[in-house]
């Protein structure tokens, strides 16, 4: 067994101690997985623990280690976090260093589901143009535009900057749903492209102050938040029969 190796069967076996230490520490089975992004696992099956580390944080610092040994040992238990445990991980993967790999990584082995652009009742080529000419001089670059694969609801747009993609949820692509909607929600998006995500202490904040403040020069924005509010049952229940 390496040093590493080593290294983390003990923090996991401190950390399985801290949260019950009169149970017996389970058999441990640590390994590096290429997951795609920062993700870990922690799963009982049997007698065993069964524990997956994002490869991309093979090279963490074991102080590191250990505060993910808490986290993962932590939520198996249902139990409060130690904050320097939180501490001590945030400091490694909120990095911008491991967050530029994080990104190469979901660029490289990520897949995005693309379907169409051009929809049943809207045409999201069309949308983007006119919504780019109308409210961003036609500057913002088009990205890969596409429907989603499934109807939702939660989630009516979702720009992926990594892939370049903004997918539009295919519930808004019907008859009953207003142009001005659509226009609204792909306006959202390309408004993260104007205004991308900002690192603030550690933090990741996509709807800055001044993104917010440019969602309202959008014509009709009351009008759409309350059609949407006023409609989420509607698409919910549509989302449902599929």
């Amino acid at each position: 067994m390496s040093n590493q190796a080593v290294h983390l069967n003990s923090v996991y076996e401190e950390a399985f101690r801290h949260y019950d230490p009169t149970r017996p520490v389970p058999p441990l089975h640590i390994i590096f997985y290429p997951y795609i992004g920062i993700n870990h696992t922690i799963r009982i099956r049997g007698a065993s623990c069964f524990v997956r580390v994002g490869e991309i944080c093979r090279d963490m610092p074991l102080d590191g280690q250990r505060g993910l040994a808490f986290i993962l040992v932590g939520k198996l238990f249902r139990r409060k976090i130690p904050r320097e445990a939180n501490d001590a991980y945030n400091a490694f993967i909120k990095s911008d260093d491991i967050r530029e790999r994080a990104t190469v990584h979901k660029r490289e082995r990520g897949r995005k589901v693309v379907t169409t652009s051009k929809g049943e009742v809207y045409d999201l080529d069309e949308i983007f143009a006119a919504v780019n000419e109308r409210y961003f001089g036609s500057w913002i670059r088009k990205p890969v535009l596409t429907w989603s694969a499934q109807k939702t609801y939660r989630i009516l747009g979702h720009h992926d900057a990594t892939h370049d993609t903004v997918a539009i949820s295919k519930s808004l692509d019907s008859k009953k749903v207003p142009q001005f909607v659509v226009e609204y929600v792909v306006f959202h998006e390309m408004l993260h492209i104007a205004h991308p995500a900002k690192n603030i202490n550690g933090r990741r904040y996509h709807h800055t102050p001044e993104f917010k403040k440019d969602e309202r020069r959008f014509l009709h924005y009351a009008e759409a938040e309350r059609w949407i509010e006023q409609n989420v049952s509607k698409l919910r229940r549509a989302a449902k029969r599929k």
